[in-house]
């Protein structure tokens, strides 16, 4: 029950209303006999840096960041971590004692742990469309599974050039593609995993039906290919509904996002026992209709 004593949490970003975090956040603190309430804070970008500044003063004790604020907010911090830093994109933040926020990234944690066990991944080769905040932390934790190419898709030369600039790395080969050049289908017949970190297919986010790309480049992929949507609404996305009628390997958000807000509550609350499974179990609840 909330009452004087009970500390918040929360997330920003615009629009938050869909999120989960909260069902499976309040779920884990019940379990973790925690007086911490997890709500959803909807703000626009203009009001960023006075929505941070008032909540660090009212004590907040933590946040996670969302579309459309992922980058922008890493240049309000007092701190980053060097994941957050060479990433350019912040999904976590801890008060400081005196003022200010630190950034961190738990994106990267949490998207890998569907994929398993890293080393089925050696030399293979993925795709990741898209090159916004959530692709940053996609291409990181990529790039820590030995892939022989690593293949980003960008709609604009001006957005992806910058993009591969600043997630460059020896760990793999980064290679850039627009999402209208003639080779993109002979590079997607060769792919082993292809991740969407794009909104297309997004409930109430444009067609509805929609699917990244155009369709008719799926059928080039090999039917040993894993597809991963990093959008868990709907469930199944129209692009891992065509993908499972196939029998190719579909993974959607959902683990990613519970994998992240155990990650973030841990860096929070400082426990190791964050109850992943009653998170789990709360966010698959509240996907339900």
């Amino acid at each position: 029950m909330i009452n004087g004593s009970t500390v918040l949490l929360g997330l920003l970003g615009n629009p938050v209303r869909h999120s989960l975090s909260p069902a499976m956040q309040n779920a884990a603190l019940e379990a973790m006999a925690m007086n911490w309430s997890y709500l959803t804070l909807p703000c626009e970008s203009n009001a960023l840096a006075d929505v941070l500044s008032g909540l660090h003063a009212v004590g907040c004790r933590g946040l996670n960041v969302t579309i459309p604020h992922k980058q922008s907010v890493a240049a309000l911090c007092r701190e980053l971590t060097p994941l957050a830093k060479r990433l350019g994109a912040v999904n976590t933040l801890i008060p400081l004692e005196s003022d200010g926020w630190r950034g961190t990234n738990t994106d990267v944690e949490g998207f890998l742990a569907p994929l398993g066990d890293r080393n089925r991944w050696t030399g293979r080769r993925a795709m990741v469309l898209g090159c916004g905040g959530s692709a940053r932390a996609v291409v990181a934790g990529l790039q820590t599974l030995n892939l022989e190419e690593i293949t980003v898709v960008g709609r604009r030369s001006e957005t992806l050039d910058p993009f591969l600039r600043d997630l460059s790395s020896d760990q793999a080969p980064l290679q850039g593609c627009l999402d209208d050049d003639a080779v993109l289908a002979g590079k997607v017949g060769g792919m082993d995993l292809v991740v969407n970190t794009t909104p297309v297919g997004m409930a109430q986010h444009g067609e509805a039906g929609a699917m990244p790309l155009n369709q008719t480049i799926w059928p080039l992929l090999p039917a040993s290919t894993t597809l991963y949507d990093l959008i868990y609404i709907p469930r199944p996305t129209p692009w891992l509904a065509w993908g499972a009628k196939r029998n190719l390997t579909c993974i959607d958000g959902l683990e990613m996002l519970v994998q992240q807000g155990a990650a973030s509550l841990r860096l929070w609350s400082g426990r190791d026992d964050v109850p992943v499974s009653v998170m789990r179990s709360a966010a698959e609840t509240a996907l339900k209709p």
